[in-house]
């Protein structure tokens, strides 16, 4: 990774003094987080106006280049510590396990929750951490912060994080798998045993929720289908969905789910075996509180 040179800028570390005799408004101010100076603060870092972007990004890295001068700090077991002990502001962190190892550098818009999240997705190696916060810091601000850390364990070691390298996704959170839409049949070309209408007849009645919709409920194919995803979702129940313009495993499903339910669009949602309606009803019940006691019945 090649360095940034920040020279032009500052010449010592002492340099940072030198900004802080101006004041103007909305200047971004570094605090770094440690065990033995919690209240530990860089003086406003800031530039006589009119100050670029990335001007201003390269003031903030370098103010928070010296990953190795910041003292760690333990990792608390319980929400309410972490809230209380790290800040929730966005900044970079630096992550260590139990032999004081550094395991991944992160950025984040909520250095607190990113924490809290490391810790219970692997918490074997979130023993101590190192904090650096920006303030007001915008994304080209939060990565230049990020890339000077990096740059120097990796000027230090000669190699990246573990958690850092190519490919690692332990310290990515990952977005849940979308569950499976149901298909009806085992294809087109094969000789359905059972009615198509008795087959939709088992399926709302065997599964609580049910919702056929246009597309797929990870790409739903038309807004009011993507719009009774979103609501099922949001409320955190347990549904099944199906296709009706799958031609291969669903062939012949809207015109039989029609005369099935008496109710010439789609979306259809099926709660305990019964038509709740489409999308219209469902927002409607959504926005007036009524869906979630029915979900929960």
């Amino acid at each position: 990774m090649a360095a940034i040179n920040v020279s032009p800028l500052f010449t010592s570390s002492s340099s940072l003094r030198t900004f802080s005799s101006y004041a103007p408004q909305n200047t971004p101010t570094l605090s770094l987080y440690s065990r033995f100076a919690p209240s530990l603060s860089f003086p406003s870092i800031s530039l006589r106006p009119p100050i670029s972007t990335k001007t201003r990004s390269l003031i903030i890295a370098s103010a928070v280049r010296n990953l190795s001068e910041v003292k760690p700090l333990p990792v608390p077991a319980t929400p309410e510590e972490f809230a209380a002990k790290f800040p929730s502001d966005a900044g970079v962190y630096a992550v260590f396990d139990q032999n004081d190892e550094l395991q991944f550098i992160g950025i984040s818009r909520n250095i607190a929750s990113s924490l809290f999240s490391h810790k219970s997705s692997v918490p074997e190696l979130c023993c101590s951490v190192k904090v650096g916060v920006v303030n007001e810091a915008d994304r080209t601000a939060l990565t230049q912060a990020w890339k000077s850390w990096m740059e120097e364990h990796i000027e230090a070691t000669g190699k990246v994080p573990p958690g850092n390298e190519s490919g690692n996704t332990t310290w990515v959170r990952q977005p849940p798998k979308k569950k499976a839409d149901l298909r009806l049949t085992p294809g087109r070309h094969v000789e359905l045993t059972v009615p198509l209408e008795e087959l939709i007849d088992k399926l709302v009645k065997q599964n609580k929720v049910v919702a056929f919709i246009k597309g797929s409920r990870s790409a739903p194919m038309c807004g009011f289908s993507q719009r009774v995803i979103a609501i099922l979702e949001n409320q955190g129940v347990d549904y099944e969905s199906v296709d009706v313009l799958d031609e291969e495993y669903n062939c012949g499903l809207r015109e039989t789910l029609k005369q099935y339910s008496n109710w010439p669009t789609f979306p259809q949602v099926f709660v305990n075996g019964e038509l709740v309606g489409g999308c219209d009803i469902l927002t409607s019940m959504y926005e007036k509180g009524e869906l979630a006691g029915l979900l929960k019945n």
